[in-house]
């Protein structure tokens, strides 16, 4: 995908979410994936751990040179962060971050679409690197809220 393509598909991973969790009850947001997996719950409060650590790892790319961006612990987050508690303030952040993050990136130069750091896990991580990972991000885990909901 081109850049204007990802930006777009950026732009409108929250409204899939919101989409995809419209009208749920309690017994689906709480009901497992269909391999086990993690409920319509547990991925609301995924999306906004995810996106908090990518609206700080974007900055850190555009502000910083060459930052160590550390990976972390996905399952222990969900563990050791309630993901069995509401919501709505979980879209809230999800929103949020992800209209600032949007605003930011339709901002850029194009020296600071080239900027670059390393990922602690995967190595090198560029700006267009992270914009293809998060253009995606929130759309794939949807699918997973529509699977689990089934």
């Amino acid at each position: 995908m081109d850049r204007t393509a990802l930006l777009d598909r950026f732009r409108t991973g929250y409204a899939d979410v919101e989409a995809a969790l419209a009208r749920a009850t309690e017994g689906e947001l709480d009901r497992p994936g269909p391999d086990g997996g993690w409920s319509a719950r547990q991925v609301a409060h995924h999306l906004a751990d995810s996106e908090a650590m990518a609206f700080i790892r974007l900055r850190r790319l555009i502000a910083q040179d060459e930052p160590v961006i550390m990976g972390y612990d996905e399952p222990e987050y969900a563990r050791r962060l309630h993901y069995d508690r509401p919501i709505a303030s979980s879209l809230a952040v999800l929103a949020a971050v992800r209209a600032g993050s949007h605003e930011l990136l339709e901002s850029l130069t194009p020296a600071e679409w080239d900027r670059r750091g390393t990922h602690s896990e995967s190595g090198a991580y560029s700006v267009a690197d992270w914009l293809e990972i998060y253009a995606e991000h929130a759309h794939g885990h949807a699918n997973q809220i529509r699977a689990a909901r089934a």
